[in-house]
């Protein structure tokens, strides 16, 4: 298969190539959830520009260890991108394999180095999520193979280790106790079920690669039009939990606001939907990218209805 990347066309820059290198909608993602823990850690009367400045080392841990992990599955996906992402810089021959391992060795280092100086809690985070990043990826272990492994490896960095370790870190550098309040358990809830979405509907456009290079995923068991309609499922069951869950538990948030948005960010899902085809890639990875939006919403939603 042809690559879409035309020979005749300017080579981007290397921090162009660098910023695709680190999938920017992943980059987003984790920046999101660092300040949106950060901030429900604290309310408006307890927040000081100390405590922030002091979240920044969690924040570039965090993006260094994003960069590594994605990095990594990239390295190890080339001939698989040259068909699916023919854009992603090593695929494209925007950057060599040794550049490529290079920067993926460095921001390794640099998250396990700024975490296990920053305490216990950030270093369980970075050092967990990388260990599961690069057995996700890197052979011979690579639990990417197995879609059900492949999926749990990814709720599990971005729901359980992520949410859960950063809060108790924020709250042991507030020095106080760590106690994971009913606000953020409804948080870890919503990420790990929503996460099952994205990480099952994140292969049909790349379903010729897969399929090629002999990757098993629920795209290739179920069928593209089976997975569209189990993820819009489970992204409506987290909207409708989040409902309920904040009807019956006592959390912090802004009941009206909260319960609002949610009904809303539903009727946009559902409008959306109907916009599909399912047999362009173009209007598939739209699709997706629509859905990581969804989950940048969120983290930006639960710190201002806790705030407000």
């Amino acid at each position: 298969m042809k690559s879409s990347i035309s020979p005749t066309a300017p080579r981007p820059s290397f921090l162009a190539s660098l910023w695709q290198f680190s999938r920017p909608h992943t980059i987003i993602g984790t920046s999101l959830s660092v300040w949106a823990l950060a901030l429900l850690a604290v309310t408006p009367e307890t927040f000081s520009w100390g405590y922030g400045q002091s979240v920044l080392g969690a924040w570039l841990a965090c993006l260094a260890g994003n960069v590594f992990i994605v990095g990594l599955n990239q390295l190890t996906d080339i001939d698989i991108d040259k068909i699916n992402k023919p854009h992603l810089p090593v695929a494209a021959g925007h950057f060599s394999r040794k550049t490529g391992w290079g920067i993926v060795w460095f921001c390794g280092a640099l998250a396990l180095i700024l975490s296990a100086f920053s305490g216990l809690w950030l270093g369980v985070t970075v050092w967990g999520s990388l260990a599961i990043g690069t057995m996700y990826s890197l052979p011979p272990v690579r639990l990417k193979r197995f879609p059900l492994l492949a999926a749990m490896c990814i709720f599990t960095v971005r729901g359980v280790v992520v949410n859960l370790g950063l809060f108790a870190h924020f709250q042991t550098m507030l020095q106080n106790p760590v106690v994971i309040t009913p606000t953020v358990w409804l948080l870890t809830g919503f990420i790990i079920v929503f996460t099952v979405a994205i990480a099952i509907f994140k292969d049909v456009p790349d379903l010729e690669g897969d399929r090629q290079y002999q990757i098993t995923t629920f795209t290739i068991l179920l069928g593209k039009k089976r997975i569209f309609q189990l993820s819009l499922g489970i992204i409506f069951a987290c909207y409708a939990g989040m409902i309920v869950g904040e009807i019956t538990m006592t959390t912090s948030l802004n009941q009206l606001l909260f319960i609002g948005c949610h009904i809303i960010l539903g009727a946009l899902l559902w409008w959306r939907s109907r916009q599909i085809d399912l047999e362009s890639k173009k209007s598939i990875a739209s699709f997706y990218q629509f859905i990581w939006k969804l989950f940048f919403l969120e983290y930006l939603l639960f710190p201002l209805a806790h705030w407000l």
